[in-house]
């Protein structure tokens, strides 16, 4: 399938052209616009159970788009609500990529997203609770974040640490703890960190360039203040 992604890390869509046959499995509201040789589709991507699980247990939609070029060749833009970047990530079926909470967005024919639940602590402390997408196959993925997507390269036995609320995606390979961001909980709350993911090389680590946790304290402050 070809692709490009267009406008930037601000507002951008992916425009995917579609040879007949050829299909793009989305999630349930990304579609912008598409040709009239295209058909549209709702499904759960798998299992009744996979639905529910990505809807009741990772927070994320219960249906997924998939969008078919059946009456001939098409383009259809793809689009997500936030003012942020997309990427794209091509696996080749060697590993998993784990993605945070409305960190997907699309994804080629040959990619399957399911869940998977993290360790007790990681659970615990997370903000995406205890269990976050589970993304394999061989095909494209496209991630979409608030702000801009940003990749940090880590060499064997190099470190990262990374606010928790800045975490997009990360290959399920890489070992990461959750912890204070401080020595004690009383220093880490007045640090405004709290809690931290530290992350072990190889491997890339995908953070977004804003928070949407701290979007929404503003969004509250705004209107209730006065």
């Amino acid at each position: 399938m070809r692709y490009e992604i267009l406008y930037g890390s601000a507002f951008p869509v992916v425009q995917c052209d579609l040879e007949q046959g050829e299909m793009v499995q989305a999630e349930s509201d990304a579609m912008v616009s598409m040709s009239a040789t295209l058909n549209v589709e709702g499904s759960m991507g798998g299992s009744l159970l996979g639905g529910l699980a990505r809807r009741v247990l990772a927070g994320e939609s219960f249906f997924f788009q998939t969008i078919t070029a059946s009456r001939g060749p098409g383009r259809v833009l793809l689009g997500h609500p936030l003012p942020g970047g997309i990427i794209d990530v091509e696996l080749d079926g060697s590993y998993s990529l784990r993605v945070q909470k409305d960190g997907f967005l699309a994804a080629t024919s040959g990619i399957e997203v399911d869940t998977v639940m993290q360790n007790l602590a990681q659970g615990f402390f997370s903000r995406e609770g205890f269990f976050v997408l589970n993304i394999r196959g061989r095909g494209t993925v496209f991630l979409s974040s608030y702000g801009a997507i940003h990749a940090i390269n880590l060499e064997a036995g190099e470190e990262v640490i990374v606010d928790n609320g800045h975490l997009v995606a990360w290959p399920d390979y890489m070992q990461y703890t959750i912890e204070k961001a401080s020595s004690g909980w009383i220093s880490s709350v007045m640090s405004g960190e709290c809690l931290i993911c530290r992350f072990r090389g190889p491997g890339v680590v995908l953070i977004q360039t804003r928070n949407p946790a701290a979007l929404g304290k503003w969004i509250n402050s705004m209107t209730t203040s006065g």
